[in-house]
């Protein structure tokens, strides 16, 4: 119980986070993503692989560098369209830096730079979807959304899993999760973004439904492809900062992939 209580309190800032979105979350996906990484990296030790932390910190000031520089004095859709050479750039940037770090050829294998890159565009870039999510001014609203599929999901499926759950969806990766949880985790998602699109979205209902639905089922291959991190690295947990529930990259591990899903999805059905 204490755990749980410590847990709870500590994800309360997070929270904060989310309510007051626009610049306040902008820093804190900033913050979050340099401590996720972070965690990321580490858990390649074992592996005998050393990604560069200083490439990936460099990156993350870029990026984040660049949207500052869209967002400023600029309304969001002009920065919306604006920033798409910035990222081109910053992608480039990225690449080209992770390619710089094998030259030290007798030191560094292909491994270390692959696993950089990976660690750039897995953990840095997919969480920045949540940072531009925050900062639209007009569907604001939907990084809730983000929240409530990720860790909606993720209670539904597990009182769905282990109430009727008897048939193993992937069993060598997750040996704990069902079809039974799965199912009940999607529907569970779809009930609880309807619900609130009913009270705080009324004229984009159908867009939370669309995204409840799409938001658990990838979801659920983030929660998965974290999985098959750890199983590789050997390790249980990403780090022990969340009482009870590890690192920051062991709770926001679906977060990463519902970010851009929802990122992507509102702005296209916005369209319409």
């Amino acid at each position: 119980m204490k755990t749980r209580i410590l847990s709870g309190l500590i994800m309360l800032p997070l929270l904060v986070f989310i309510i007051l979105r626009g610049w306040v979350l902008f820093a804190g996906c900033f913050a979050l993503t340099l401590l996720a990484v972070y965690e990321f990296f580490r858990g390649f030790k074992e592996l005998n692989i050393k990604p560069s932390y200083p490439i990936a910190v460099g990156s993350t000031i870029v990026l984040y560098g660049l949207g500052m520089l869209c967002f400023i004095g600029t309304p969001f859709t002009t920065a919306m369209f604006s920033s798409a050479i910035f990222i081109m750039l910053w992608a480039f940037a990225s690449v080209f830096a992770c390619l710089l770090y094998l030259f030290n050829i007798e030191e560094r294998k292909l491994e270390d730079a692959m696993v950089t890159l990976v660690g750039i565009f897995y953990v840095v870039f997919f969480c920045y979807h949540l940072a531009l999510l925050g900062m639209d001014e007009f569907l604001g609203l939907a990084v809730w959304l983000v929240v409530i599929t990720a860790f909606g999901t993720d209670i539904c499926a597990y009182f769905a899993g282990v109430t009727m759950g008897k048939h193993k969806l992937c069993p060598v990766i997750s040996p704990k999760k069902t079809w039974e949880g799965a199912i009940g985790g999607v529907l569970g998602s779809m009930i609880l973004c309807l619900i609130f699109g009913l009270i705080f979205m009324r004229e984009q209902v159908l867009l939370c439904l669309i995204v409840g639905f799409l938001g658990s089922i990838i979801s659920m291959f983030g929660d998965l492809t974290a999985s098959i991190f750890k199983r590789k690295m050997g390790i249980k947990d990403y780090g022990n900062l969340i009482p009870g529930h590890g690192g920051i990259m062991d709770r926001f591990d679906s977060i990463l992939f519902t970010a851009p899903l929802v990122y992507y999805v509102v702005n296209i059905l916005s369209m319409f």
